[in-house]
Formats: structure tokens, sequence, C-alpha cells
């Protein structure tokens, strides 16, 4: 299981955003899955339950909680990930598993693929929990993200932007599907993930204490429109 790492988001303008991207190319390197412009689609697809709890959890502030979401990248089907993303005491830790299409198209739609004794264990556990805990799909989040990575203390410093939320969640896996954006218009958001130190001097030339740090979730901020 993955251990749990520290993850600190700032909501940007483009001023800053122009500024830390320059910085962040020269103090770290691209990372290898992005494209040739640096960067890749993300499309992930939340559930909750009938009573709207991880929403709700998210609002208050519950600690710990946890969120599940289909994720794949592109429009590359051939790599779909189920994952479980919990959150603790300002700290994150993702559990996953590797999904075929047609169990992803099921889970999209509402259904459950059946859960066979071969399957591998961490797949089962995490079909189980959306099982019992009754989960639905309930907003597809799409964005545009700029990877950097930095070997030292495993960091990750990531660029958000293009947000946008969707209710049509059974077309997940088409590509094609509305999309409202959620963010205003220049508006990004800045994430920096570490396991235990943070490099002084990437948090010195990142200038990461001028920022406006940030509670923001994609997924309860795309939610937020539907409500």
């Amino acid at each position: 299981m993955d251990k749990y790492r520290h993850e600190y988001k700032y909501l940007i303008d483009s001023g800053q955003r122009a500024v830390t991207l320059i910085k962040a190319r020269g103090l770290m390197k691209p990372d290898p899955h992005a494209g040739k412009d640096g960067s890749y689609i993300i499309r992930s697809l939340y559930f909750d339950d009938r009573n709207d709890t991880c929403f709700f959890q998210n609002e208050a502030g519950t600690d710990p909680r946890a969120k599940y979401r289909i994720r794949y990248y592109d429009d590359d089907t051939s790599f779909i990930r189920l994952e479980k993303k919990i959150k603790r005491r300002g700290m994150t830790q993702k559990r996953s598993c590797p999904l075929t299409v047609e169990e992803a198209d099921s889970l999209a739609k509402g259904e459950f693929p059946v859960i066979i004794s071969d399957m591998p264990e961490e797949k089962r556990r995490l079909l189980l929990e959306l099982i019992s805990h009754g989960m639905l799909p309930k907003v597809i989040v799409t964005y545009r993200r700029i990877p950097f990575i930095y070997n030292a203390g495993n960091v990750r410093i990531t660029f958000d932007g293009d947000i946008t939320s969707s209710d049509e969640t059974s077309r997940l896996l088409t590509r094609d599907y509305r999309q409202r954006p959620v963010l205003p218009p220049g508006k990004s958001i800045l994430e920096v993930k570490w396991d235990e130190l943070l490099p002084l001097h990437i948090k010195s030339m990142m200038q990461l204490d001028t920022l406006q740090w940030s509670t923001f979730s994609k997924y309860y901020t795309c939610r937020l429109i539907g409500f």
C-alpha cells in the first residue's frame, strides 16, 4: 500500500501561473508520461452514495475521508484505473487497480462488474467497497495537467487548468460529453506533492509562501455546480 504523502494546493491566476511554470521548468524534469507539449488530459469519473456523503464530508472538512474514482489519460483507454484517495490530517494516500474497458463502462453506467475469485486482491477489495457503500457515478471531471517531477523527496508539481464538470457520466469513455468550466477565466490550480521532505530550494524558488493556499477539491467544485 502506498505511503501517505503531503499535498498542498494553490489557486493561482494567469500571471502567477506563467512565473511559477518558468521556475518549475528550470528546477524540475517534465513528467515522462506527458505529451510533446508537456501536458496530458485527465478524465475522472467520481462516485458518491445516494446521500452524497463524500460531497458533504468534503464540505465539512471531515477527517479522515475518502473518494472513489475511475481515471484515464488523454484518449488512452488501454490504461484505466479505479482509485480510492484517502485524506487524513492534510496528507493523502491512493490505492488503485486496473480496469478493463468493459468494467469501466459498466461502472460508468451504474452497473457493477461480476467479482470473481481470481481477481487481484486490491481490485476485489475496491469493487466490494463500491458495492457495500452503495456508490453511484456522479460527475466527470476533466482537465489539462502540466506535470513536473523531482527525485529527491519524490516531489511532484502539477499545473491543472481548463477544469470542467459533466453529469453525462455514462459517456465517460466516449470522450464526447457536455462540459462546463468551473473556474473563472485565467484561474488554475497548482499542486505540490512530496513524501517526507520538500527540498527548501524548491519551496523558496517557487515562492510557495507567497501564493494563496487552497483546500480546492475538483470533485466538490464540479458537483457544486449541480447543487
